[in-house]
């Protein structure tokens, strides 16, 4: 059941029944040369429309922003920041909050969203509701370890050609994943902000741009997806997130803190 295809009466009478709502939430960024955009906003909600067949949860409208400011620089990427999508969130759950929805679950498609998902999760809580955040790409791998994968690697492009393998720029999916060593050549790049360094690894936050040429990143090379890994995953996804809703439905509320009352 779409949010946007409701009538005002039609969503009065869904919570009648049920406080939950799903919100799709992704992103608009850099996944390498061979995959678009808009993959992580495109993989959950398509994961919310297998979903959709399944159960009659309320699905509000996708979210096609996030927090992306380490791949700022590769041409096309938006980014919100954590705390301009804190604030948005923020503001899109008061709305709904106040018309009586107290269990929210956020489909996510970006790793960057985590953060602000699980400070708005919090302020929920305090309020007497409830946040579940399922994040595909790493539900798929504890489902089926064979399916992990990185940014813009196998995972995410077998799940992009499940939807439409058209989308992918095949000129360029065999392209090998190119570290730089912008910081030292005593720290090489070693993956997502890390440097290694006497056989650790250690963080140092910058923009990826620096230090990673086309973009995707991960063990598992986007040449090995195919349509048929990302079909199996996608509807893998689909029929937990249908069982994860049901359960979720008799999940008793916690107590509101006075002081938001």
């Amino acid at each position: 059941m779409r949010l946007a295809h409701c009538t005002c009466a039609r969503v009065r009478e869904y919570l009648k029944h049920s406080k939950t709502i799903m919100i799709v939430l992704g992103s608009t960024e850099n996944h390498g040369n061979h995959m678009p955009l808009g993959t992580d906003t495109l993989i959950p909600e398509k994961i919310a429309e297998l979903t959709e067949k399944q159960s009659g949860i309320m699905i509000a409208p996708a979210m096609p922003y996030g927090a992306a400011d380490s791949l700022l620089g590769y041409t096309g990427t938006v980014s919100l920041g954590v705390e301009g999508l804190l604030d948005v969130l923020t503001r899109i759950t008061e709305c709904l909050y106040d018309y009586g929805f107290r269990k929210f679950i956020i489909l996510n498609g970006h790793g960057g969203n985590i953060k602000s998902i699980e400070m708005l999760g919090r302020r929920l809580y305090k309020k007497g509701a409830y946040l579940a955040c399922l994040n595909w790409w790493l539900m798929a791998g504890e489902l089926n370890p064979a399916w992990a994968g990185g940014h813009g690697g196998a995972e995410e492009t077998a799940g992009v050609m499940a939807i439409d393998p058209a989308l992918i720029d095949c000129e360029h999916i065999d392209e090998p994943l190119i570290l730089q060593n912008d910081i030292d050549e005593s720290m090489p790049s070693a993956g997502w902000d890390k440097v290694s360094f006497m056989g650790a690894s250690v963080t140092i936050p910058r923009p990826a741009l620096s230090y990673n040429k086309n973009g995707w990143y991960g063990p598992d090379r986007p040449n090995l997806a195919t349509k048929e890994w990302g079909d199996a995953m996608l509807s893998a996804m689909a029929d937990y997130t249908a069982k994860f809703i049901e359960a979720f439905e008799h999940v008793a509320l916690p107590k509101a803190d006075k002081e938001e009352e």
